[in-house]
């Protein structure tokens, strides 16, 4: 059947003869294959890359907090191998840098514009689609492999997260590699690409540490099992390609840990300038127990922790079911019935082993991601998308080729059905969404489905119309988020694909704090997301909270913002902003430029700057290392992005890191190194509080309030710091 390996290579030209050109090649494909399948699948993944590319400028600088590194990073060299927030290297992002690389050298490239640093990552989704249709289609037929690049090019989230900034689009790509490069060694045993799936998984630890080692267990465990190889021989494979892993992403960890502490970046993101503490604590177990220090959130268990229920219906949750969902059910039932139609095939037959490596990491990813208790965003499910569409591609194919069994066409009649009803239920989520293509989902997946319960009798036009019918049904309700995602800007630390659905953080501009956040206070339902080049909604109401204990200073606006819905909650001391009311209870004192979409203070989303105010810190810039100090990355990342020139990021992503402490800052101000401090933002006041974290930003704070002269434009207030207070 087509589920078995091609044993014709893709190319064996008569001896002493060079073979076709390798434009011809690439234009032909396979031998084997019809005329037309490489043209097809060129022409999608140019589709696919057009889709991605069109409007892509919409979202501006995405992620202020990942902008502002690629900035610092294309002017500076050393800013960029540390991931550093600022050229002048105060303190670097809280990930390592591989994702930021390829970002700087664009900017470096092409100059400093949303298109130059979200490019790079639209040739990331092609690349990946690519890998994809390789990985499948050297053990099935193209159909497939089309089918497989079609569902990942419409996953919602991919659509999301491959045009936007943040590490995963990376992480993704590389994973896929991985896989793909394991299946390659599972043909014959083959060192080499075993070693290139371990060089992937340590660059893409590079990318976001621990997540990259989480489908190590079943890559090492089904190549054990199955390699067409000695046991003994298997098991070093296994351990030289640990070696490769530890190699590619232990480089750079080594440099930065033997590095003098003192001329490079602080670790951002740690409590002692460390890297390894980063990536085992705030980046590692912490985000799988919740015990985060200096985060915003997390903690809380099961019943509700502060970035939601953990459960094993996480991942259809209200919150995260339209990112990724759709198709995770039809794809468990073709896994399982692949597993069971190929049971008794040799050891080590290909096909099987392709199931179970992509089938055990998408079970293994999804597990974790719906128990972990720390920090989870929506959009981190992104993780999960090059392991669904092969299970429905490969699936799929296996499935058809058996149809004229009675267990493979009910397979296929139940995959379809659940794919049905469960669109059906993802899109009556989403109120006044398109309210007639829930019933086209229901009704004509379930009309398909009848339609291949008795396929094997059916003529060869009604068949194709039954295919046709079900593939309509199923990528009907992912097709309508992604292009409504493709149609719509993001920014933000947190941003969702799709519409906003009902009990849902999400929306196109990023969502609200997580529930259960210190204080009390529990976000609401916010209905209206912030739309860049969308249709504003009013926003949902937040629930009631106490004061965070933050002090009267330097702290958040009167409540975190929903996004540019109506009803907004004007911040106190702070520029008017819209959206639904969310968290009250919080204190004022959140003094500098009101943040964007998600901002809360410049916490979630790079702050607003007036013309006036980048005028101010743009003055004799060039006679300091920083032209401002600004309380969290994101508030830092507004001002550096708007004037070009270092703002240092006191505290780090959310104010809360020991960088710079007091005396460091004074010995700074001291030497005339910072012109400007920015009232206002980040969250340093939690030191202490159920986020931990340090003061020291808090201290800063009230020292530069205390001595210095204040200046106000504006809505924005800054401190002089190279005047004083009179009465100082």
């Amino acid at each position: 059947m087509t589920a078995q390996l091609d044993q014709t290579p893709v190319w064996a030209p008569p001896a002493g003869s060079a073979g076709p050109s390798f434009p011809r090649r690439l234009w032909r494909g396979r031998p084997e294959d019809h005329p037309r399948v490489r043209p097809a699948l060129l022409g999608l993944l140019l589709v696919m890359g057009a889709l991605y590319t069109w409007n892509l400028t919409a979202s501006g600088y995405a992620n202020s907090f990942y902008s502002a590194a690629v900035q610092a990073g294309s002017e500076s060299w050393k800013a960029m191998f540390f991931g550093s927030l600022d050229a002048a290297g105060a303190i670097t992002v809280d990930k390592p840098p591989a994702s930021l690389w390829p970002m700087a050298l664009s900017v470096r490239i092409f100059g400093l514009n949303s298109f130059a640093i979200l490019f790079p990552q639209v040739l990331m989704a092609v690349a990946t689609a690519a890998v994809l249709y390789a990985a499948v289609r050297r053990r099935f037929d193209a159909t497939a492999g089309l089918l497989t690049v079609a569902v990942f090019a419409l996953t919602p989230v991919a659509a999301l997260m491959f045009r936007f900034n943040n590490p995963d689009a990376a992480l993704a790509l590389l994973m896929a590699v991985a896989v793909h490069c394991t299946l390659r060694a599972l043909e014959q045993a083959r060192t080499k690409w075993l070693l290139w799936a371990g060089a992937a998984i340590g660059l893409a630890f590079l990318v976001k540490t621990l997540q990259a080692f989480l489908i190590l267990p079943v890559l090492a465990a089904v190549y054990v099992a199955l390699a067409p190889a000695p046991l003994r021989k298997r098991v070093g494979q296994v351990l030289l390609a640990g070696l490769a892993t530890v190699v590619a992403g232990g480089w750079w960890v080594a440099v930065v840990e033997l590095w003098p502490a003192s001329s490079r970046p602080y670790i951002g993101g740690s409590q002692n300038n460390s890297f390894l503490e980063l990536t085992f604590g705030y980046n590692g177990l912490g985000r799988i127990n919740g015990e985060e220090t200096g985060s915003v959130g997390g903690g809380g268990g099961g019943q509700g922790g502060g970035w939601g229920e953990t459960g094993w219906d996480r991942m259809f949750s209200a919150n995260i079911g339209g990112q990724i969902s759709w198709l995770i059910p039809a794809a468990l039932i073709l896994l399982a019935a692949a597993l069971w139609l190929t049971r008794k095939a040799p050891r080590t037959d290909t096909a099987r082993a392709a199931f179970l490596l992509w089938g055990g990491s998408l079970l293994i990813t999804m597990v974790v991601f719906s128990y972990m208790q720390g920090i989870f965003h929506e959009y981190y499910t992104v993780a999960l998308a090059p392991y669904v569409a092969p299970l429905i591609g490969m699936g799929a194919a296996v499935l058809w080729e058996e149809r004229a069994r009675a267990r493979a066409s009910l397979a296929l009649a139940a995959a379809t059905t659940a794919t049905a009803a469960w669109g059906y239920v993802l899109l009556d989520r989403s109120s006044g969404y398109q309210p007639w293509l829930k019933w086209l989902v229901l009704v004509g997946g379930l009309a398909a489905a009848l339609g291949l319960v008795f396929v094997a009798g059916l003529g060869r036009r009604l068949t194709q119309g039954v295919v046709g019918l079900a593939l309509v049904a199923a990528l009907a309700g992912p097709t309508a988020y992604t292009l409504t995602t493709l149609g719509e800007g993001h920014s933000g630390s947190i941003v969702t694909a799709g519409p906003a659905v009902a009990g849902g953080r999400g929306g196109p501009g990023g969502g609200g704090m997580p529930g259960g956040f210190p204080g009390g206070g529990l976000p609401g339902r916010n209905d209206g997301q912030s739309r860049q080049g969308g249709q504003n909604q009013q926003g949902g109401q937040g629930g009631g909270g106490g004061a965070m204990g933050l002090p009267p200073t330097g702290g958040l606006g009167g409540g975190f913002p929903g996004q540019n819905g109506q009803n907004g909650q004007n911040q106190q001391n702070g520029q008017n902003q819209q959206g639904g009311q969310g968290v009250p209870g919080l204190p004022g004192g959140t003094r500098g430029e009101g943040g964007g979409p998600g901002g809360a203070g410049g916490l979630l989303d790079g702050a607003d700057v007036s013309d006036e105010a980048r005028k101010l810190l743009e003055t004799d810039a060039g006679s300091y290392t920083w032209a401002a100090a600004a309380i969290g990355a994101q508030n830092a990342a507004g001002y550096q992005l708007a004037t070009g020139e270092p703002v240092m990021a006191v505290g780090g992503f959310n104010g809360t890191d020991p960088s710079p402490t007091l005396a460091e800052f004074k010995k700074y101000v001291t030497d005339g190194r910072i012109h400007y401090f920015v009232a206002g933002g980040g969250m340093g006041g939690m030191g202490g509080g159920r986020g931990g974290g340090s003061s020291a930003s808090s201290q800063i704070t009230e020292w530069v309030e205390a001595t210095f002269k204040e200046v106000t434009v504006g809505s924005a207030t800054f401190y002089d710091l190279t005047q004083e207070a009179s009465g100082s």
